[in-house]
């Protein structure tokens, strides 16, 4: 099995065909983006395909360490992931196939008018160790 990261983006992504941003869908429409989602994640537990899943706030700060005293904190001026990314899956999957596959079938969630987002997904393979070399 191996674990890929399926990221949701607010911005930064190719543009979804359904392109209405979230903000602007009706209350009925959001319900039914987020039951696909929930409907999705449990068929994939019931497969053992699931790990976890998040939606993010928009809100966020990056924080640093500087040494001594209070870590530093910023909000800008770059894009930042709380900019861009709106949510996370991840999924342990047999194959890189099967993360596509699966890939393309969370981008169908509906959005605006109930029509299917067809959004771009980042899909990444989580880095393995590298191999234990013994003599």
């Amino acid at each position: 099995m191996a674990k890929y990261l399926l990221l949701k983006h607010y911005r930064g992504a190719p543009a979804a065909v359904n392109d209405v941003p979230m903000d602007q869908w009706t209350p009925e429409e959001v319900t039914a983006h987020v039951q696909y989602m929930r409907d999705f994640a449990d068929r994939l537990e019931t497969t053992g395909e699931y790990v976890d899943g998040q939606a993010l706030s928009p809100e966020g700060t990056f924080v640093r360490s500087d040494g001594e005293g209070r870590p530093p904190i910023t909000d800008g001026p770059f894009a930042e992931t709380k900019d861009l990314i709106a949510g996370w899956m991840v999924i342990d999957v047999d194959s890189y196939e099967r993360a596509v596959e699966l890939a393309g079938e969370l981008s169908a969630a509906p959005g605006a008018g109930g029509k299917p987002i067809h959004e771009w997904l980042e899909l990444r393979p989580f880095l393995h160790a590298p191999p234990t070399i013994t003599e």
